[in-house]
């Protein structure tokens, strides 16, 4: 039996790692895939927590092993998926909620076509570069290359199934919330997670 896997991407600063969180708290049944990341801890960040943070060469070292599920570079950083993990996690029957860039996107549907893709935007590109600003983690110059990447990243929220506007955070948690608990509700899911449902038409 395999859990769902649902992917959720975003351009930096649209809320999806507090969404996220969030939405774990309240759901114990949910796993967080943690990626691999060349990027610095930001501070309070912890290592295999946010991220597993390693250098260029262990992650190189990595990707020529097979062992990224996917992986991509954003905003002069590498990010991968253990693809071990994936597999291993979701044939126990957990759901795994990943939290990637659309690149990285793309390539797990290709390989999990029933993946369950969504997309976190902004409100207003003005909202995303005070978000950006407000939480001071970045250089000047950093910003600038995020607020300038977030255009073409969010050209590419059609070709995710949902699409939540984090405007109001608690409007969008419950929003994610409920796209987590739908899929969970397909008649496939539901009769392998209770087999006994198999039996109800032979006893009517």
């Amino acid at each position: 039996m395999n859990g769902n896997l649902i992917v959720v991407s975003a351009p930096s600063g649209a809320g999806k790692s507090s969404l996220v969180n969030a939405v774990l708290a309240d759901d114990p049944i949910l796993a967080l895939s943690i990626s691999y990341t060349t990027r610095a801890p930001r501070p309070g960040e912890k290592n295999g927590r946010e991220y597993h943070f390693v250098d260029a060469g262990v992650f190189e070292a990595m990707l020529e092993r097979g062992e990224f599920l996917e992986c991509a570079e954003v905003h002069g950083n590498r990010y991968g998926t253990s693809q071990k993990w994936i597999e291993e996690t979701l044939r126990s029957g957990e759901d795994v909620l990943l939290e990637i860039d659309w690149q990285g996107a793309q390539q797990v549907r290709r390989l999990y076509p029933g993946a369950i893709m969504v997309f976190i935007l902004p409100p207003s590109m003005a909202e995303l570069e005070h978000r950006l600003r407000n939480r001071a983690q970045d250089s000047e110059a950093v910003i600038r290359r995020r607020l300038q990447n977030a255009a073409d990243e969010i050209s590419h929220a059609v070709e995710f199934d949902y699409v939540i506007i984090n405007n109001v955070f608690e409007e969008a948690r419950r929003d994610l919330a409920a796209v987590v608990r739908a899929a969970r509700l397909t008649p496939t899911l539901q009769i392998a997670r209770n087999p006994e449902l198999l039996n109800l038409t032979a006893k009517t």
